[in-house]
């Protein structure tokens, strides 16, 4: 039996299957259907998932509309495991079945082949590589790489848009990446410095070209083994996309928002990007206006903030001083507060400033008379952690720009509402607890720049050690492996517990860290500069549910709106971009700025998926029982044993990636490849390199 198969059913096929009025086939891509359209069965692999997939012949179809009242009586509870910066690629091109480097020949594969200048100052070319487990050294020694520990590349808005490399008709080439981390872009052809557009003064140093061919690397199931299974045995998005092109901070707003601030630069011009720079104001000129493209701290909680309770700020992760203008939109926190905002928003320190530009959509909130949906943002180094000890907290751990809630001030400056906002052990006390609510709710969930776990990095080098800790995967200072078994302990902890049966868990990334995505992104919106602004470049998902479908890979266009369009529809919220607020800005945006797409994008943006191809109509149903946690569940004892599946993990999990030949890899390292030149100068090769 072929496991690879489409679910590709036509209207025709499906009206005889099913005797449904062939007219129900003609739905809004991602939005009308129940979603198996975009899904497929991956190759085979190891035979624990075999005896739980189920194929698109055998399964009952449901329109969109019963696909949904069946969630809802399904999932009460869904978690965000929402983890930073890994393109998609770069984590899963090579996964079988997945649209990966190897998919399509190299000619067919945007930015497969691109310039890099060598250290002598000639133009070579470098395509994608694995970076492998270990390299051979020319005194034939051979020599550990560590590929979980790599440093981090430049993720900027201004960088990002400079690798996409984006012509006039909105296409990406995806050609300039190793380009940009060697500081140079093109301009008609030609090579040139991109800070001044001219011909670059110096040669690269052998630092800068490394981190050039850094961002044309990626890993595989050796060094990820927890996420690939998790891929193995769930649902994997491989058509994900990032929503702001730019770095973690606007992705964190997006998560909630759908949008980092175009409403409030239409409603707002003179807070613009544009202008911003240039102000009189101090305090705009150092925010960076808006839409927020930079990793600028939160305005709530900084020295700016003038709130008598404020949430708590890590000055050595973002200067209090210079943070970002206080976000003015509506985003989920807003909507979740249901029929009860008007007596929420009471509470409020600064009413003025935080709710001037959300009076309709509160109105429209309180009048939709919904009860509230009760959520929680738990983020590592927010209060208390293990790490602190007996002392106070320290919040030396929290990365104060990767909460988006704190952005918005009737999040932040309104005690009533920061309330939800949690450190990371909080999460684990509260499951292992059962303090949850019983009715059910919303649960981000965010590592920082240390673990809970007490884990060190595999390689001895104590620089390495002591500057890759963190847990939330971000390149630079986290560990790979830390960081999966920080997904590890959260999916444990759910699976063990009674939110399990209710439950949808989403794992999900900010942005890619300026790694190489083959994926032409979808490019709506621009900045007031001009930039290209949203849809990005593809970033890791998968989802998992004990209504989950198993070894499948979903096709379906998605984004951070993608997951608030599922938690709308879950509980009946009118979505962001249909508030009355948000969708006067939208028309300004088109009217002012000729855009037609500025603002969330939960709805009015056609093609936004729902992720409702994740789960299994059977399992929905009741046809086929609901995947047991022990399925989803991986013993503790592994989470903390590095390396994970003792380097092995594509044996264990029976998993050949696509750039295996014959059991050989086809795509190895450059020569002079380091994963980290910023923590371990050298080349591994050269004999004399220390990893």
């Amino acid at each position: 039996m072929i496991l690879k198969q489409l679910w590709m059913t036509s209207c025709a096929s499906i009206a005889i299957l099913s005797m449904a009025p062939t007219p129900s086939c003609f739905a809004v891509e991602g939005v009308e259907g129940d979603g198996s359209q975009f899904v497929e069965i991956a190759p085979p692999s190891g035979p624990e998932v075999r005896g739980f997939i189920r194929f698109p012949s055998a399964e009952p179809p449901l329109s969109h509309d019963e696909k949904l009242a069946l969630l809802r009586k399904k999932v009460k509870y869904v978690f965000v495991l929402f983890q930073e910066n890994r393109s998609f690629d770069h984590y899963f091109g090579t996964y079988p079945g997945a649209n990966g480097l190897f998919s399509q020949s190299p000619s067919a594969t945007p930015g497969f082949v691109q310039k890099i200048v060598n250290t002598d100052g000639t133009v070579s070319t470098i395509s994608p590589f694995l970076i492998p487990q270990t390299v051979t050294a020319v005194n034939g020694g051979t020599v550990p790489l560590y590929p979980a520990d790599t440093d981090s590349s430049d993720h900027s808005h201004a960088g990002i848009d400079n690798s996409l490399d984006v012509d006039a008709n909105k296409v990406a080439a995806n050609d300039r990446y190793a380009l940009n981390a060697e500081g140079l872009t093109t301009i008609n052809g030609q090579i040139v410095a991109l800070s001044t557009g001219l011909p670059p003064s110096a040669n690269p140093t052998l630092a800068q070209k490394q981190k050039a061919e850094l961002v044309m690397s990626h890993l595989d199931c050796d060094t990820i083994p927890f996420l690939w299974q998790y891929a193995n045995r769930f649902t994997l998005f491989d058509n994900f996309h990032q929503t702001i092109v730019g770095p973690s901070t606007p992705n964190a707003i997006a998560m909630i928002a759908g949008q980092s601030g175009e409403t409030q630069w239409v409603l707002h011009p003179n807070e613009g990007s544009n202008l911003s720079s240039n102000s009189s104001n101090t305090a705009l000129k150092n925010s960076g206006g808006v839409p927020v493209v930079g990793d600028n701290g939160p305005f709530p909680g900084s020295n700016l903030d003038t709130a008598s309770v404020k949430p708590p700020y890590n000055p050595e992760d973002e200067n209090p001083a210079t943070p970002a203008l206080n976000q003015t939109y509506a985003s989920l926190p807003l909507s979740f507060m249901g029929k009860n905002i008007k007596q929420t928003i009471a509470s409020d320190e600064n009413p003025t400033l935080d709710l001037l530009d959300v009076q309709h959509d509160i109105a429209k909130i309180a009048g939709d008379n919904l009860p509230p949906v009760l959520w929680g943002w738990y983020q590592e180094g927010y209060d208390h952690e293990p790490t602190d000890g007996n002392q106070p907290a320290s919040h030396s751990s929290y990365i104060v720009h990767h909460n988006g809630p704190q952005y918005f001030g009737y999040v932040g400056d309104n005690p009533k509402v920061a309330s939800n906002l949690h450190g990371l052990a909080d999460f684990f006390a509260d499951v292992a607890a059962k303090r949850l609510p019983s009715g059910g709710g919303v649960f981000y969930v965010r590592g920082g720049y240390d673990n809970n776990d007490g884990l060190t990095p595999v390689d001895p080098d104590p620089t390495v050690q002591g500057n890759f800790a963190g847990n939330d995967d971000h390149p630079g200072y986290s560990d790979a492996q830390i960081s999966e078994a920080l997904v590890a302990d959260e999916i444990n902890a759910i699976a063990q517990s009674p939110y399990w049966e209710q439950s949808a868990i989403i794992i999900t990334y900010d942005e890619t860290d300026g790694l190489y995505d083959h994926a032409v992104p979808r490019i709506r919106a621009f900045d007031p500069e001009g930039s290209p602004l949203s849809g990005g470049p593809r970033i890791p998902a998968i989802v998992i549910s004990p209504f989950g479908l198993v070894h499948a890979i979903s096709h379906e266009y998605a984004e951070h709106s993608s997951v608030i369009r599922f938690i709308d529809e879950l509980n009946g919220l009118t979505p962001l971009a249909d508030l009355p607020d948000e969708a006067n800005a939208r028309m300004l945006g088109e009217k002012q700025f000729g855009q037609a797409n500025l603002g969330p994008a939960d709805d009015q943006v056609p093609g936004m998926g729902d992720l409702f191809s994740a789960f299994d109509n059977a399992r929905l149903l009741g046809v086929d029982p609901p995947l047991p946690p022990t399925f989803a569940e991986i013993p503790r004892s592994t989470v903390l044993s590095l390396p994970h599946y003792g380097g092995k993990g594509c044996r264990t999990l029976s998993i050949v990636p696509t750039d295996y030949v014959g059991g050989k890899v086809t795509d190895p390292p450059p020569a002079d490849f380091n994963p980290r030149p910023g923590s371990t100068p050298g080349i591994p090769t050269s004999g004399t390199w220390t990893p």
